[in-house]
């Protein structure tokens, strides 16, 4: 019988070449096997986009094409497809890298094909590495602090309604925003209302074709913005002078 194979997690960063840990570096040199999702109608994978320049053989890429689909039981059996064929894998003694971009465990899709192996390959061996957020790539490219001193960071989902952003927004001092999609038009509604627009900054697509950066949103096109890969920082009161 074969060796367990080794898995890996890859945090690839957010978009920009060169955000790769050299440790995981080492670790995508020994795979046999790397796994780069891939979200469906989308013709190249994000995630490879991030390594442009890295010296992979690509003989070694698997695609993978996700349907993000609302509906939860139709992700359950993808993860579940999806984690028996990297499971076959790691069982014949080959080496798996799946990569992911942003943060590996920061509201990844790496998670759930991480704790779907641990429930099928007993005595796995694998070791995740992160990577770098949007939000931190974003608030690097636009010069603007995530926290100073004792303020109140949150890091948020952005909620289906304007009046459960608002509570977040008044009840911490910094509010992270992700996964805003459609909902940028009430969002900047809500924030130009609350004065705070002039405090706010919005990256899409950083390092990407597309990239969108913005310090302060009074004049931010809701319909020009909206797309994939976007966050927002929201200050809820101008920054403190410390100089």
């Amino acid at each position: 019988m074969s060796a367990l194979g080794m898995f890996w997690g890859v945090g690839v960063g957010p978009g920009p070449a060169g955000y790769l840990p050299l440790a995981a570096l080492d670790a995508l040199q020994q795979a046999d096997l790397i796994y780069a999702p891939r979200a469906r109608g989308v013709n190249a994978s994000v995630a490879l986009q991030c390594l442009a320049g890295v010296p992979i053989d690509a003989s070694k890429l698997r695609d993978i094409e996700f349907n993000m689909d609302p509906d939860r039981s139709v992700l359950t059996e993808h993860y579940s497809q999806l984690a028996d064929g990297i499971a076959a894998q790691l069982l014949a003694g080959r080496n798996v890298a799946y990569l992911t971009i942003g943060d590996t465990l920061t509201y990844s899709t790496y998670g759930y094909v991480l704790a779907a192996l641990q429930a099928r390959v007993p005595g796995l061996r694998q070791r995740t590495f992160p990577g770098i957020t949007s939000y931190a790539a974003a608030a690097a490219a636009l010069s603007w602090p995530l926290g100073e001193g004792k303020e109140r960071v949150l890091i948020l989902p952005c909620p289906e309604t304007a009046a459960e952003l608002r509570i977040e927004i008044v009840t911490h001092d910094i509010v992270v925003l992700m996964k805003i999609g459609e909902r940028l038009p009430w969002v900047l509604e809500l924030l130009r209302e609350m004065d705070i627009a002039r405090h706010c900054a919005f990256a899409r697509r950083i390092g990407l074709a597309g990239e969108m950066l913005a310090n302060g949103l009074h004049d931010l096109d809701a319909q020009d913005a909206m797309g994939y890969l976007a966050t927002m920082l929201i200050r809820r009161t101008p920054r403190e002078e410390r100089t």
